[in-house]
């Protein structure tokens, strides 16, 4: 049964929010404020070559620290915690055999799927780390100026060059095939007119690099002794054993030296080296090089260290977009977007606050709530940040976008640090991995709408937009799905005990559909890029809200229900004239007390008033 609402839907404005304007003394990069972003994890995405795919022996020095047969690389296909024959057959359970899994992606595979992603809409990408590093996830990097040898066409040829170089001495250094694919890479993406920021790992180095290594063979002879936070040094007559900071106490992740001005010289000048090397490789212009920086766990960085930074990137290029993974509160993060040190952080905040009104149900909380919060962040920085800052929903860092909404109500996901762990089937076997239901997909719907729609760059975590679903890390870092390829059905829990649904894994065509309808009325209405916006009417009883999106003679307007009853609004104040359905594709004109919309639970309306 519909429940009707009499309002004058067009006419109760609460917050407003200026269309984009540069301010001369922070200036950020325009483009960044027009693009749908989507976030790439190399190893998962696509296996384009496969006479790269990676050995056992390249895993060392990376968890679990095991580099002994049985191993092979994991079939893309299979059902994600069916433990294979190769793996049974160490006595591990899965969630120690599962961080022993590579699949094979590569860069081959993305500049395959370029088209793939133009085709969507997309028109920047953010890659997680591609350097060279033993995990999966290659946040232990083994150094930054050279990707992974087994990501490239001659992994074998490429670890002699690697070899024969003197990391100190960038004169030595040389371009691997993996780097010429690279650079390949940033060439195809620019040439469809596309954007590409790569991730820097600027806080810590991974036990395998060439400083740490030498570390700890030469211990205080060392050249790189001051390169790391030592704690101690060995002394073997004092009994004094050889220690050192690991980022979070992990040891695998040996962190660098700061000093009151950040890194200290030795990374620093590394890092400043290896962002130039690919900004602007061999100084041939920056139009080679990627676009910006995605800086990891910059919290864990002084300020000083970005400011430095921050100059030394513009320098390079003006237009150069830098983003940083600071999931906190406002107060934190406004020294980072005072326009000394970034344009924008992955705008964690805003997913949180759609979390608690559109995912959520028994929790939600009200539209003027969910106004407010927003509002905050919109009016926390100066006016051209909001535009460019990274709204996203999920990550690599986070359960899944669908599975998020799945098992909605039952956790915070603004307590990060605790959502961390309870979104993570390892921790918390109550969290549902399996395929979620069709009201999730609905509720997806609306998400993406409102994602599209609002005020900053939506970025898209891949496969969401095909439906996949997965708890947090690991299960979040499945293979990414293709038509040209069968999945298996997900049978089995990590246990491997069978689950008490199959959950069919395969490409959800309607979700997919709806990204790419809903990204290209973005892409197509520059309103919604760098318009003005305004809240137009808020209903906390039954949970609608409507805004605008104003660019000179261009005027969008959304209507959200995230109730879970479907409403009739009568719109007897609505404007007169001719307006269009963005969705539908259809025309109606509005009379003055005659005009009514309907919208089904979690139901959104994109509306476009025609001259």
């Amino acid at each position: 049964m519909k429940k009707t609402l009499f309002i004058g839907l067009l006419f109760t404005c609460t917050t407003v929010q200026a269309q984009f304007v540069q301010d001369s003394s922070f200036l950020v990069p325009e483009w960044a404020a027009k693009v749908v972003w989507y976030q790439i994890f190399p190893e998962r995405f696509r296996n384009g070559d496969p006479k790269n795919d990676p050995i056992l022996k390249d895993q060392a020095g990376s968890y679990p620290f095991d580099i002994n047969p049985p191993w092979e690389v994991h079939s893309w296909s299979s059902d994600w915690y069916e433990m294979q024959a190769y793996e049974k057959q160490n006595g591990k359970d899965f969630w120690y055999n599962v961080q022993r899994r590579r699949y094979g992606g590569d860069l081959q595979g993305i500049i395959d799927k370029l088209d793939y992603l133009k085709s969507l809409g997309i028109g920047a990408i953010y890659l997680n780390p591609i350097f060279y590093a033993p995990s999966h996830h290659k946040y232990d990097q083994i150094c930054y100026h050279h990707v992974d040898p087994s990501f490239g066409p001659d992994p074998v040829g490429d670890k002699k060059i690697i070899e024969a170089e003197k990391f100190s001495d960038p004169d030595t250094w040389k371009w691997t095939t993996a780097d010429k694919l690279a650079l390949k890479l940033i060439e195809e993406v620019h040439r469809r007119g596309m954007y590409i920021i790569f991730d820097g790992v600027f806080n810590h180095m991974g036990q395998e690099s060439v400083p740490f290594k030498d570390v700890v063979k030469h211990q205080q002879k060392s050249r790189y002794k001051y390169w790391f936070q030592i704690k101690t040094f060995e002394d073997k007559k004092k009994g004094i054993q050889f220690d050192y900071e690991g980022w979070f106490g992990i040891k695998q992740l040996p962190e660098l030296n700061e000093d009151e001005e950040g890194l200290v010289n030795g990374p620093r000048e590394y890092v400043l080296k290896t962002t130039e090397r690919w900004m602007n490789p061999d100084k041939r212009g920056t139009e080679f090089g990627v676009d910006g920086w995605r800086l990891d766990v910059a919290f864990c960085m002084k300020h000083s260290f970005w400011r430095d930074y921050r100059r030394w990137v513009k320098l390079l290029n003006p237009e150069a977009y830098l983003t940083a993974e600071v999931v906190d509160s406002v107060p934190v993060l406004k020294p980072y977007l005072n326009g000394e040190e970034f344009d924008a952080v992955m705008n964690y905040n805003f997913s949180f606050a759609c979390y608690e009104f559109m995912m959520c149900d028994q929790t939600a909380i009200k539209a003027s709530e969910f106004d407010a919060r927003l509002q905050l962040l919109r009016m926390a920085f100066p006016g051209q940040v909001s535009y460019v800052m990274q709204n996203l929903f999920d990550s690599h860092d986070t359960n899944r976008l669908s599975s998020m909404i799945y098992n909605a109500d039952k956790y915070a996901f603004r307590n990060w640090g605790d959502y961390f762990g309870k979104s993570q089937v390892q921790r918390n076997p109550e969290y549902d991995s399996g395929m979620p239901d069709e009201k999730t997909f609905n509720k997806m719907k609306l998400c993406v709408l409102f994602q599209m729609m609002y005020v900053g760059a939506p970025m898209i975590y891949y496969g969401d937009e095909q439906g996949m679903w997965g708890a947090n890390d690991p299960d979040c870092r499945k293979p990414m799905l293709w038509p040209d390829i069968a999945y298996t059905s997900e049978k089995y829990l990590p246990d491997q005990t069978a689950r008490n649904r199959l959950s069919p894994v395969r490409i959800n065509n309607d979700i997919y559909e709806y990204y790419r309808q809903l990204i290209q009325i973005r892409n197509s209405n520059t309103c919604l890029q760098t318009g003005s916006y305004k809240t137009l009417y808020l209903n906390d009883s039954s949970r609608v809200m409507a805004f605008e999106r104003v660019l000179n003679d261009q005027r969008i307007v959304v209507i959200m229900n995230a109730s879970a009853q479907a409403l009739t609004l009568p719109m007897k104040e609505i404007a007169p004239g001719v307006w269009y359905n963005m969705e539908s594709k259809k025309k109606f004109r509005a009379k003055r007390n005659d005009s009514a919309i309907e919208l089904n639970p979690y139901d959104g309306i994109i509306l476009k008033q025609l001259k």
